[in-house]
């Protein structure tokens, strides 16, 4: 993980080759940022430290809390209120200035084991959306559901962080897309297609209204889904 976060990331020297777009898959409210805290890693240098999507109403309950994420170089985001939200021109930008920007296109917290559910629209939207297209790093881990259990007495969570706890992380190899052809394919295929829209804008400079974006979304969103299963199930395999 580390050798390919840093040559992703260019850590040596110093700067940024293009955008760094990380996807996880959720398994506690605190995989970020202790899955960055591994040796080596430079953790407390700003410049170089992810921004994030977090959940408005879990880090931005109020304004203690709201300055104390946003130090942490944390995105509000709202859950339910679409990819077109306030917020999500702010990381775009981030996007646009070459920095690494980490999400959790499943939009939830899950620490069954199970297959890598069905992905939220906002990922993939800000692949399309960019003006510089980033790298995208898939990672899955497994352990960190132990540190922070959901339903560890009577239905919540420990007040602190349980220790001793083995963790696996994989980083898998990014995700390549063509979007040249996959942006024809979602013009051609959104032609036949009729539902209620959202009011979305066009992207004009691609000639994707909103019900071809509906179908690139979903063709990205499925690529990204089959990835993270597959590294799902190598890190499954590996710590057995």
């Amino acid at each position: 993980m580390r050798i390919r976060l840093f040559t992703l990331f260019d850590l040596d020297p110093l700067g940024y080759p293009s955008s760094l777009l990380a996807i996880t898959s959720p398994r506690n409210i605190l995989d970020d940022p202790v899955m960055w805290g591994f040796p080596g890693f430079p953790s407390f240098d700003t410049n170089l430290a992810r921004w994030v999507l977090a959940a408005e109403d879990i880090c931005f309950k109020n304004p203690l809390l709201s300055y104390f994420f946003r130090l942490g170089k944390c995105i509000p985001i709202t859950r339910g209120a679409g990819i077109y939200q306030e917020h999500m021109n702010e990381a775009l930008e981030c996007l646009s200035n070459g920095a690494w920007l980490h999400t959790f296109p499943e939009g939830k917290v899950l620490q069954e084991d199970a297959p890598i559910r069905r992905l939220k629209w906002g990922t993939a939207s800000l692949i399309v959306r960019s003006p510089i297209t980033p790298i995208v790093l898939p990672i899955v881990h497994q352990g960190l559901e132990k540190v922070m259990p959901e339903n560890y007495w009577f239905g919540k969570r420990p007040l602190f962080p349980l220790c001793n706890k083995r963790i696996n992380i994989v980083v898998g190899e990014p995700i390549e897309f063509d979007l040249p052809t996959m942006r024809q394919m979602a013009i051609s295929m959104s032609r036949n297609l009729h539902f209620p829209g959202k009011g979305w804008p066009s992207i004009s400079r691609y000639g994707l209204d909103e019900a071809a974006q509906r179908c690139l979304y979903v063709a990205i969103s499925e690529q990204i889904q089959i990835v993270l299963e597959n590294l799902r199930c190598l890190g499954k395999s590996s710590v057995k």
